[in-house]
């Protein structure tokens, strides 16, 4: 029921070894530490968890530039050892996509919270209006070295990094998109295609296809691609519940639905669904922490790219699923990984 946290990885001497080498399913990045960006410039581990002292074990600075208050969060490190100050965030109101209509404030602190570890503690320092990291550049860290795959994205424009502060109006979230309690089940109509199940602890326990009067249209987008995000890893649920929730419209996204920020490029199969198209202990490539296959580099250079959906638009697909092949009768359009 519970998760944790965040983005984004690499090194320019790898740029020209990037095209040649392969996972057993695509061509990606390899032999790079997988934290990447968030090795934090050599802090490693330790500049998001704080193994002693919170905020303070790190030097303190925490809450720089909050209302000139310096250790700010009496709760900082009390959480999986998270050592930034959440407190600028504590009840302050993100308002998401379509004008805002998506609106999520962050809660009081409650360790384990799922709006705590999986929303609160990665804008911390993606954040930049209201929580501003002082270790941030605002420029995505595989196009900063070259890491990118050639041709696919532009340089004229650096990809932001901080959503608050992303180079339009200070504060504006609407182009970003939604997490937290609105951003639920009920409002992606997935209670179509999918069923869930939840065990005696309210935790979800599994999430399953739905059979329609056309058949099992979302087990045929399974067998395509899978559902990475939505169940999650061996280690976490990728939709989070409400404590004590057992109606599956509330199990909601948060920034680790999507992003394993303990991972850059590599999404390792979970194997919790039988009968997917991603592999039990395979290990596929990604981009930008995406936690699932997320390989923009892969449709480009396919012969048949015609008949094949690229892995990064099937990673949307899994959540909104009224856009997929499957939800059309198309069954026989397989994922590029």
């Amino acid at each position: 029921m519970k998760k944790v946290f965040m983005l984004i990885l690499c090194v320019t001497f790898f740029v020209g070894m990037a095209a040649a080498q392969t996972y057993n399913a695509g061509t990606g990045l390899t032999g790079i530490d997988i934290l990447g960006a968030h090795n934090d410039g050599g802090r490693g581990c330790a500049g998001c968890h704080a193994p002693h002292s919170g905020g303070r074990g790190g030097g303190g600075n925490i809450g720089n530039g909050y209302n000139g208050a310096l250790n700010n969060d009496p709760n900082s490190g009390n959480d999986a050892l998270f050592g930034q100050d959440l407190s600028p965030l504590y009840g302050y109101t993100l308002a998401m996509g379509d004008g805002g209509r998506y609106t999520e404030t962050i809660p009081a602190f409650t360790a384990g919270s799922d709006e705590i570890r999986g929303i609160a503690m990665c804008l911390a320092c993606h954040d930049g209006n209201v929580a501003k990291g002082g270790m941030m550049t605002n420029y995505a860290y595989e196009q900063r070295m070259n890491l990118l795959p050639s041709g696919i994205y532009g340089n004229a424009v650096h990809i932001p990094t901080l959503l608050g502060n992303d180079g339009s109006s200070a504060g504006n979230y609407n182009n970003d998109h939604p997490v937290g309690l609105a951003a639920n089940f009920g409002a992606l109509r997935l209670g179509t295609y999918l069923t869930v199940t939840f065990s005696a602890s309210n935790a979800v326990s599994t999430i399953t296809p739905t059979a329609t009067a056309s058949g099992t249209q979302y087990s045929n987008f399974l067998k395509n691609y899978g559902m990475p995000a939505i169940e999650g890893t061996s280690w976490s649920w990728g939709l989070a519940n409400p404590e004590g929730n057992t109606n599956q419209n509330n199990l909601y996204v948060t920034c680790t639905t999507c992003h394993n920020q303990h991972v850059m490029y590599i999404y390792k199969g979970a194997g919790k669904t039988a009968g997917t198209a991603i592999q039990k202990n395979g290990y596929y490539p990604s981009y930008f922490f995406i936690n699932a296959p997320y390989n923009p580099g892969a449709w480009n250079n396919y012969t048949n790219s015609a008949t094949q959906a690229p892995s990064t638009t099937q990673f949307c697909r899994q959540c909104h699923f009224g856009e997929a092949n499957e939800a059309f009768g198309v069954n026989n359009v397989t994922t590029v990984f």
